[in-house]
């Protein structure tokens, strides 16, 4: 009779245990997004160089942001991440910096560098 009680008792260890593994696993893959910070990528313009056109777009998805601001002026972004927005190049040297900051006040910065002739 003894051997049928313990055996109970492993299975509830077992199976609470599993449970907590799961529990932990799960916690500890949702933890990535808040312990890698926010991501952004750049999807145009997508020749950087010399321009032809003094308005390009600067478009591009962020990941785990708060806020992005682009050469400072905040820019709007999708429940998707996407965010899309107009420049105008001015004759010469332009530099683009876009920054993205998460709700821990971690940031990313991209920089875009292109020459209008």
């Amino acid at each position: 009779m003894t051997h049928h009680k313990d055996g109970k008792t492993w299975i509830k260890i077992l199976f609470f245990g599993g449970l907590l593994l799961l529990i932990l696993g799960y916690s500890a893959f949702e933890a990535r997004k808040i312990l890698s910070g926010p991501a952004l990528t750049i999807t145009s313009p997508i020749i950087k160089g010399v321009m032809n056109d003094p308005f390009i777009e600067v478009a591009g998805v962020a990941k785990n942001i708060k806020e992005i601001t682009m050469n400072g002026s905040p820019i709007y972004i999708d429940e998707q991440g996407n965010f899309k927005e107009n420049f105008l190049l001015i004759s010469g040297y332009n530099i683009i910096e876009l920054e993205a900051k998460d709700k821990f006040n971690k940031g990313t910065k991209k920089t875009i560098e292109l020459v209008y002739i």
